[in-house]
């Protein structure tokens, strides 16, 4: 749930903080309470209303507040009119414009959508947003805001509108890389779900070329990769955003990328790109379009889902290389379970892994899981680095300990090789800064493909004809019952196909449009302006400019900064949701404007003082743990693009293993209150209820009944364009039924000589985007320009599974996924 100040607003609704409404707790409300037999019954109720009430108890303050909605508008015009905000440059006539402009968004309906009124709905929009999130405050600076940009869009956007329109002309993504186009390169990509072997047959041919890369979604697949090559005596480096390993001796042969950070100015003969699906997330999309598109290696693999193959037979077309498609099935069953745990923790069996999405409930969890059942559970979620999840995992895996159970977050998804026996969704609502949000199909399969005892697809070949094929069924359940039907219904549905990939400006483009405007222009407001006149193939979106925008506000808050250094801060790891984070940003950022000052000891802001304080379980310790972490993965980023400034990189190395090290003993002594979990997949269930009847009063109220306000994934993904509208495509399909794949070569005779698409696909992986830190924790690297990619927030974010590199876990007894252990006593006993 959205933790709120005392007297803010809920950020799903407008209505008062749950703080705020305690003071005014509705009679009928605390009539009840008083009037429970006992005090069991009265702190399970007290829990519930705890749970639900920002939802439930605060609609009528909703009702009262939502319905004149224009005329809340109109009231804070007036009251900016009157007040010094507008200064002598602000014209009569310009205000007038303005205010027209606002009231006529408030009263544009979505019927009426198209090129004339896309304008007024996206304000219509931007000021629903801010209101519902931030109430009347929110809905003031957003009106500020637009203000500023109508005087901007005035004065230096419309008398020059048409070259500037050109500037944002991204229509043909292809054509910003002409050395890749002038190559002739195949595509072969591998599709299947997961654990099916895709990742593993992509790294063999990677293991035997002359020189290629690797390009994987998160900084510990990266390092993972790096690991194997390395002990195979394969020279091999490792470049992500905040760590490079160079090969010691001679020169490297792999380079292990995080994907933002592919080098497209090399030319490789084999290059591996994983979690193609990821083309087509709303965030961070942009970073695999550019690999794909732009990378110079003659041979490059596709690794991902089966539902991206239609998107890539199109982009192959439109940069005229060659295609060849590998299919894969799944190495062991996956089926769901007919039952739930129906809430009892104690029928949890060694190997399960209970998967939450709140940082709170996980470690509630692990601490009533070690009570009930005597035995110890491993914990991985996003806000812990990369390799504190590799290590908890490892003691998850190993057979020979007592870490018999893990309890996760999402993260698991990608880049962890796990043993679980059985997925466990203590929920299947997560909590996103837009809202409560129910997990996609394409999420269900991610999460529950980690079930199934881990094998390679060199061990499967091994020992398939000495295993049964029971022996190694993955199993999907739920901790509640009310939970399991969408899961059983979500594992035998198939997503629709992807149909367009994510582009991002890059930079050139920025620094072109910036020419037009004074040097200290909003740096947010030009993000918003190039995305606003954009023109975009419908082959391709404009990926979410929220987390550039989120940056950039930081970025303009302190005003000086070169452009250039500004597009690299934009595409910096920050964490602009955190005051801490945004007062350590701001203070690298005067760093850089004053160029000194960038030893990580005379930076106040960075709290190393944490360091000295005891080790301890209390949640507070934790989080400032986490948010040292932070800063010495942003500060070691920044080492890398301004190396004269930020010049004690070893240092803040030596910070992050410490940080990390305290982590690993904060872990063993945090504990939580288990009312705050209980029953909490079926709170969850109404409060997302409420939420989404709350919103189309809210719209009913205005007019709106179908104004979209989600930030799903759809909102994002234009209808694909047919690849013969480009260009001729012959297509050759060969079946081998040996290797159970199918080849299919992709000709390109089109207008346009030479044109290269690469891309590459994670081996079952979905999207999981950057998320508030209280709740859903799955966050993935920012994103940032072509010339500035950033995977430095991979350490803090989940990493997806590479396919091979954890050997099998052994388990003794045959598995029953209704009974638990029968030699359960006897273990218990022997390790006492």
């Amino acid at each position: 749930m959205h933790c709120l100040g005392p007297f803010e607003l809920c950020a799903l609704c407008g209505a008062p903080s749950p703080q705020l409404l305690r003071l005014r707790e509705p009679t009928y409300t605390r009539n009840k309470r008083r009037s429970l037999p006992n005090k069991q019954k009265k702190q399970e109720y007290e829990c519930m209303i705890i749970s639900i009430r920002p939802y439930a108890d605060a609609a009528h303050v909703h009702h009262r507040l939502v319905n004149n909605f224009p005329q809340l508008v109109t009231s804070i015009l007036r009251e900016m009119k009157e007040s010094d905000l507008l200064n002598s440059e602000t014209s009569d006539e310009l205000w007038k414009r303005f205010e027209r402009y606002v009231l006529n968004a408030c009263q544009v309906s979505e019927k009426r959508e198209n090129t004339k009124h896309g304008s007024l709905l996206n304000a219509k929009r931007a000021m629903t947003k801010a209101y519902l999130k931030d109430g009347l405050g929110g809905l003031r600076r957003e009106l500020e805001n637009l203000l500023y940009a109508h005087d901007l869009d005035a004065r230096y956007s419309e008398p020059y509108l048409e070259q500037q329109q050109k500037i944002a002309d991204l229509r043909y993504p292809a054509e910003w890389y002409p050395q890749a186009r002038a190559i002739q390169r195949t595509i072969h990509l591998h599709v299947g779900p997961t654990n099916s072997g895709k990742t593993y047959h992509a790294l063999k041919r990677l293991e035997s070329s002359k020189s290629g890369f690797y390009a994987g979604p998160l900084r510990l697949l990266a390092q993972e990769v790096y690991h194997r090559f390395k002990s195979s005596g394969i020279p091999v480096s490792l470049v992500t955003g905040d760590e490079v390993r160079l090969s010691e001796g001679e020169k490297a042969v792999v380079v292990s990328n995080t994907v933002e950070m592919v080098n497209l100015g090399q030319t490789y003969e084999v290059g591996v790109i994983d979690e193609i699906q990821m083309i087509a997330d709303p965030r961070r999309g942009w970073a695999w379009t550019r690999a794909l598109l732009g990378a110079k290696a003659t041979e490059l693999h596709l690794c991902g889902e089966t539902r991206v193959v239609p998107l890539i037979r199109q982009l192959a077309a439109l940069a005229g290389d060659k295609l060849v498609i590998h299919r894969y099935e799944r190495l062991n069953p996956l089926k769901a379970m007919n039952k739930s745990l129906k809430g009892d923790l104690t029928s949890l069996q060694k190997g399960d892994c209970i998967v939450s999405f709140s940082r709170v409930g996980i470690h509630a969890l692990k601490a009533d899981i070690e009570r009930k059942t005597g035995r110890r559970a491993a914990i991985i979620y996003g806000g812990l680095p990369a390799e504190i999840r590799t290590q908890q995992a490892s003691l998850f895996n190993d057979p020979n300990n007592d870490y018999d159970f893990l309890v996760a977050s999402d993260a698991i998804g990608m880049g962890l090789n796990l043993s679980c026996r059985r997925i466990i969704f203590e929920t299947v609502v997560k909590t996103l800064p837009s809202g409560l949000k129910r997990l996609t199909v394409p999420e269900i399969k991610q999460i529950g493909g980690r079930a199934g005892r881990y094998r390679s697809a060199a061990q499967h070949g091994k020992d398939h004809q000495q295993d049964n094929d029971n022996d190694n069924v993955g199993y999907v359940t739920s901790l509640e019952e009310v939970d399991l039907p969408y899961i059983q219904e979500a594992l035998n549905t198939e997503p629709p196909p992807i149909s367009a990939a994510g582009i991002n400006p890059p930079d050139s483009v920025y620094e072109k449009f910036a020419a037009y405007f004074p040097s200290n222009a909003s740096l947010a407001y030009m993000v918003k302006r190039l995305t606003e006149i954009a023109r975009i193939n419908n082959l391709f979106f404009m990926c979410d400019p929220s987390p550039n925008l989120e940056n950039a506000e930081i970025i303009d808050a302190v005003p000086g900064l070169h452009f250039v250094d500004q597009l690299t801060f934009m595409a910096a790891p920050m964490n602009p949701r955190e005051e801490l984070g945004r007062r350590v940003a701001m203070a690298f950022e005067r760093c850089v404007l004053e160029h000194t000052n960038g030893r990580l000891l005379d930076i106040e802001e960075v709290n190393l003082e944490i360091l000295e304080e005891p080790v301890s379980g209390n949640k507070e310790y934790m989080h400032k743990l986490e948010g040292l972490h932070r800063s010495v993965i942003l500060y070691t980023w920044l080492s890398y693009r301004f190396g004269g400034i930020f010049t004690d990189r070893t240092l803040a190395v030596h910070v992050k293993e410490l940080v990390e090290e305290r982590m690993v003993r904060a872990l063993t002594e945090f504990s939580a209150n288990k009312k705050l979990r209980k029953n909490a997949s079926l709170h969850r269930q109404i409060a997302m209820q409420k939420q989404l009847r709350l919103q189309q009063e809210f719209l009913k109220a205005n007019g709106d009944a179908d104004l979209d306000l989600s930030e799903s994934e759809e909102q994002y993904s234009p209808d694909t364009m047919n690849a013969s509208d480009n260009e001729d495509a012959a297509e050759t399909d060969i079946t081998t039924d040996e290797n159970d794949f199918e080849a299919e070569s992709t000709l390109n005779g089109g207008t346009r000589e030479s044109k290269d698409a690469a891309e590459t696909d994670n081996p079952a992986n979905n999207d999981y985007q950057d998320q508030q830190q209280e709740t859903s924790d799955t966050t993935l690297n920012s994103e940032g320009s072509a010339e500035h990619d950033p995977p430095a927030r991979d350490a803090l974010e989940e990493e997806p599974t590479s396919g091979d590199a954890t050997p099998e876990r052994k388990e003794s007894a045959e598995y029953d996924p209704t009974v638990r252990n029968e030699d359960e006593p006897a273990r218990k006993a022997a390790n006492n």
